[in-house]
């Protein structure tokens, strides 16, 4: 069975691994930063080796995931579905959970005495400052893992209790809704926070080969603009 990374990735490895896939925004930093799809894979499977050897993750476990929508929640996501584990979005119990500093307290209730890895979400991968001891720093524990996987052959369910199969039919009829194709470039600003908006806003454009520009903090004076330089098609 093919996890939802697989499903995802390897037909846009096959179409264009070169191309840009996510396109992330912060308007608030002027962060700008374009990854492609073998960029993304690669940071994935980093993601996914991390979780597998060092976090004991596997097809068996619920990962948090408290992220806000950024191009490393992407990779993060995808790392998880490499290993057959399931993404837990919001409240609700979990083997291992993965989160800002800000939300560490959601990640600790969630996870109990299980493991809990930070990100700092900065461009430059610099560590989270001031950890308490048992937590993991994800900027400096991913870099040492492999950027290549070998994805898990019986996965389990994949999305809040969604299986593999039903959270790709989401994908591809979301995808369908909203008229998108592998011609077009998205642009959003939404979160990614519940399992219907992560299906709408950033599977739906991967499952069809489509490409995103994700924007935090929206200038409005700088869409118009961007939709230009960006050559955006939708949204």
């Amino acid at each position: 069975m093919a996890t939802v990374s697989s499903a995802i990735l390897d037909p846009l490895m096959a179409a264009d691994p070169a191309g840009p896939r996510i396109t992330y925004y912060d308007d608030a930093t002027g962060e700008r930063i374009e990854l492609s799809t073998a960029t993304l894979a690669n940071w994935a499977a980093k993601t996914g080796n991390l979780l597998r050897d060092e976090l004991g993750a596997g097809p068996s476990s619920r990962v948090a995931v408290l992220l806000p929508a950024h191009w490393q929640s992407a990779a993060v996501l995808l790392g998880i579905w490499w290993i057959g584990a399931e993404v837990v979005l919001g409240a609700g119990e979990a083997d291992v959970a993965l989160c800002t500093k800000d939300r560490l307290a959601d990640a600790d209730a969630a996870v109990g005495v299980g493991e809990v890895a930070v990100l700092s979400l900065d461009p430059f991968g610099k560590p989270v400052d001031d950890l308490p001891v048992g937590v993991t720093d994800y900027a400096t524990a991913v870099r040492v893992h492999g950027d290549q996987i070998v994805p898990e052959a019986s996965p389990g369910p994949a999305l809040d209790g969604r299986s593999v199969a039903d959270v790709l039919a989401a994908a591809r009829m979301s995808a369908d809704a909203q008229g998108l194709t592998a011609q077009d470039r998205l642009l959003s600003s939404a979160s990614w926070d519940t399992a219907d908006a992560l299906t709408e806003h950033l599977l739906a454009p991967l499952v069809v080969g489509a490409s995103l520009v994700q924007v935090a903090n929206p200038d409005p004076a700088a869409l118009d603009r961007r939709r230009q330089t960006e050559k955006v098609t939708k949204g």
